[in-house]
């Protein structure tokens, strides 16, 4: 007898064969495509007859610079989407790694899945990755004049700029950030006799 996540897998493999690299671990699902067959094999997510994954729950951005302590050794930039299909009782994972780490450039699902427009404008703002075909892809959670992407690993804790209210010219204007970098080291105190009575 096979469990719901072999059969799960099972569909998979038979919607998107060699395509598709297929993972199982903790009981989650995880399929990772090349760009080039991302939006066709989302299509089939969706429109199979044996998976029918009809709702896109999350779409993020990562950032794997630095991942696994320096050991990652792939693409940078990736998108990762969590789909659900509501008649199956299933979920799955998938993500896609832009092929350009320079110019993070992966096709857009919003013709596929309403719902991924907000998501997507998020991870360009945040990350700077690209969606091709995304018909208003700027910023929604940063300001317009902002400079680069604040969640991409690279990017200086204190950011490049600041703004501030500027009482003489009765505005709010940007300059560069004045923040010193410093090091903070505790003062520790101790006491002879602490928690004794």
């Amino acid at each position: 007898m096979t469990t719901h996540l072999e059969t799960l897998v099972a569909a998979l493999q038979s919607t998107l064969g060699e395509r598709a690299e297929i993972t199982v671990a903790l009981g989650e699902v995880t399929v990772v495509l090349k760009a080039a067959d991302y939006y066709q094999a989302m299509t089939q997510l969706r429109d199979d007859a044996a998976l029918r994954f009809d709702t896109l729950i999350d779409l993020c951005g990562v950032d794997y610079q630095n991942y696994g302590e320096g050991a990652w050794d792939g693409l940078r930039f990736a998108a990762v989407t969590h789909l659900l299909s509501v008649e199956k009782n299933w979920r799955v994972r998938v993500r896609v790694f832009a092929p350009d780490d320079d110019m993070p450039l992966v096709p857009s699902v919003v013709n596929i899945w309403r719902a991924a427009n907000w998501f997507e404008r998020e991870a360009f703002d945040l990350y700077g990755i690209l969606f091709e075909g995304h018909n208003d892809l700027r910023r929604i959670l940063t300001d317009y004049g902002f400079i680069g992407h604040p969640f991409r690993k690279d990017f200086p804790v204190s950011g490049y700029v600041e703004m501030r209210y500027d009482p003489e010219q009765k505005r709010v204007i940007y300059q560069p950030v004045t923040i010193e970098p410093r090091e903070n080291v505790p003062r520790v105190i101790r006491e002879e006799n602490y928690g004794m009575k």
